[in-house]
């Protein structure tokens, strides 16, 4: 029997696993396509999975599915999401793996209990879009004192892009004070600069957070900002195994 993961969790927080050894059903909860998700125990930790065929189709749906069943744990537990798309051939993988890495997966349960990933889109204007168009040549083939100098004079305007996204960044973490972030910056196709925000806060500290953002937003003029979130730590949970494959490995927790 194959077996689709969505996320591991802490055995104690579902009594009625105590006298099981064997998956049993979650009545409330349906996975991917449908199947019925089960809770699988492995020593102190649980594994929520649901049943996996071949025929399964992994589409947007799914992924959609895959990320709902975990938000309904992450509602009663401390949850550590599986990649979507992670599947365990059999039971032998799955116990497996689970043995293998139980001492780091405990760990992160254990710092990460009682946490929240709330997420933040800051879109600011690309300062120097309209200089490094006017900078760079057109000719790919130009060479000679002008190309090099326009490069030097390139170089410049990407880090003070660099230097405008990390202020900003450095302002977010002043203002709302995370206790651990990940933040990712990119070009939009509107010549914008977005930076994704991870932060990870004290769950009791959501209506703190959102009050800091509905202030932050008043005082960041030249920014649009996005809040969502409460989330499972997607961003916090360490990769401790490989990705899967085709035969059915086991993806990364």
């Amino acid at each position: 029997m194959a077996w689709y993961a969505y996320c591991i969790t802490e055995k104690q927080a579902f009594p009625e696993l105590i006298r099981h050894r064997k998956p049993i059903p979650m009545e409330t909860v349906s996975g991917i396509q449908g199947n019925q998700v089960f809770l699988y125990p492995a020593s102190e930790l649980a594994v929520i999975v649901s049943e996996h065929s071949p025929a399964d189709n992994f589409n947007q749906r799914a992924a959609m599915d895959h990320a709902r069943v975990i938000a309904d744990c992450f509602k009663t537990s401390t949850v550590l999401p599986f990649r979507f798309g992670t599947v365990f051939a059999d039971d032998e993988a799955l116990r497996r793996s689970i043995r293998s890495n139980q001492r780091q997966f405990i760990t992160n349960i254990e710092r990460l209990r009682g946490k929240a990933e709330m997420h933040l889109k800051v879109t600011l204007d690309d300062c120097c879009r309209d200089q490094i168009r006017r900078v760079i040549p057109a000719e790919v083939s130009a060479v000679g004192r002008e190309y090099l100098s326009n490069l030097r004079e390139s170089a410049t305007l990407q880090r003070e892009r660099q230097t405008k996204a990390r202020a900003v960044s450095v302002q977010m973490h002043r203002m709302f004070s995370p206790l651990a972030e990940e933040i990712s910056c990119k070009r939009t196709d509107a010549g914008k600069m977005l930076l994704d925000i991870a932060h990870l806060i004290d769950h009791k500290c959501v209506e703190r957070y959102q009050n800091k953002y509905s202030s932050a937003s008043q005082l960041m003029k030249d920014c649009q900002m996005q809040l969502s979130g409460p989330w499972p730590p997607y961003h916090f949970v360490h990769h401790l195994t490989r990705a899967a494959h085709p035969h059915g490995h086991v993806a990364s927790a």
